[in-house]
């Protein structure tokens, strides 16, 4: 047990992990699983076949009440009206200024909203909820579930093998949910995840989830892989973290996210910072996130600064090796000036300059399964 251990709350696969042999660390107030058999290793395991995710950190909520759809639209630059039993959206939590509190997904159920939102910040998250919402509008935060993330091109093969449900499991495509059962345990999968490649999200109760961890690592597509590894497929599929690459002071237009901003509501507004959210999709942001491929073999970090010649330009938010791309890899935040693709740049990195270009994001393309798709 590492010296930070006791600072961290153990999540209820806890020993499962060190049984396992996984390296834990402190990460969003809790012990987490770094790696198992090292990092590399675990990230091309899930990009060749289907990689276990323990994700239960997670703030897993569910809202309901009269007038729900009205009042998740007050705080959320979504469509919600028009989402269909099953459906899911990704959406952003604002506050008055168009600052992003939190990037979060919500699934309609049949009587209520069922969001997953980021475990580093989710006290927070249901606080500012709970205070803008009406008193008609029921908030439940689901402390006794746990979250599962089986992700690769064999996740499928492999999860539905052992699910039965009311429609077949490949009935779901990427941004879809519904209940299920894994060996008669109950679960609500949702066809989503955070590497880029198809995959799925598995809600459980958190009693049985060692079980469904043991019977899904017990299919040869399957291993239990850890944070280290989820960070660096994040990365090259060009999806931002909270805290790192989004915070507060973001807006979703500079974020890069404006596609979260639903048509409908792009023409009524109605939503936190609509004012200047909208002016900058008419006009443009100021500042713009991009992604970076950089020369050699030395990876700019968080905090690393930008330049165009001698002026600072922007800073790094997220940056590492890239094992699918074979080289050093970074999102951040520059100049709207020097945000087109195939702009040369510098990154300062201990003292010395890297030659940077901007570079079109995901750096590996997505491998979603999507309605429609063959």
């Amino acid at each position: 047990m590492s010296a930070d251990d006791h600072i961290a709350e153990p999540l209820p696969l806890d020993a499962w992990h060190r049984a396992r042999g996984a390296r834990m660390v402190p990460f969003a107030g809790y012990a987490m699983p770094i790696q198992y058999d090292g990092i590399m290793a675990e990230h091309a395991w899930t990009r060749e076949h289907a990689g276990l995710f323990d994700v239960s950190h997670m703030g897993q909520l569910t809202l309901a009440g009269e007038g729900l759809d009205e009042a998740l639209e007050a705080i959320l630059p979504a469509d919600v009206k028009s989402l269909a039993v099953g459906r899911m959206r990704y959406s952003l939590l604002l506050n008055d200024e168009g600052g992003i509190i939190d990037d979060l997904m919500f699934c309609r159920w049949p009587d209520k909203i069922y969001m997953v939102v980021n475990g580093a910040v989710k006290a927070g998250d249901i606080a500012h909820m709970q205070a803008h919402l009406p008193p008609a509008i029921s908030l439940y935060h689901m402390t006794e579930r746990a979250l599962l993330a089986l992700q690769g091109p064999e996740a499928f093969a492999a999860l539905e093998r052992v699910t039965t449900g009311r429609w077949p499991l490949n009935a779901l495509t990427f941004m879809m949910g519904g209940p299920y059962e894994i060996d008669g345990i109950d679960a609500f999968i949702t066809r989503s995840g955070y590497t880029g490649e198809d995959g799925f999200e598995i809600s459980v109760d958190a009693s049985q989830v060692e079980r469904v961890a043991d019977i899904l690592c017990a299919q040869p597509e399957v291993k239990p892989i850890g944070l280290g590894a989820r960070d660096s497929l994040r990365l090259e599929a060009g999806l931002p973290l909270y805290g790192h690459d989004l915070d507060t002071n973001t807006d979703p237009v500079s974020a890069d996210l404006a596609f979260a901003i639903s048509k409908r509501r792009r023409t009524e507004g109605g939503f936190p910072g609509a004012d200047l959210i909208l002016k900058r999709l008419a006009e443009g942001a100021p500042t713009k996130r991009v992604g970076f491929t950089i020369e050699g073999r030395l990876p700019a970090r968080e905090g690393a600064e930008i330049f165009s010649g001698d002026t600072k330009i922007g800073t790094v938010t997220s940056g590492g090796f890239a094992p699918t791309v074979g080289g050093p890899i970074a999102m951040g935040f520059v100049d709207a000036a020097h945000a087109a693709p195939g702009t040369a740049l510098e990154i300062e990195v201990r003292g010395k300059r890297l030659a940077a270009t901007v570079t079109p994001m995901p750096f590996v393309p997505h491998h979603y399964v999507r309605k429609g798709a063959a």
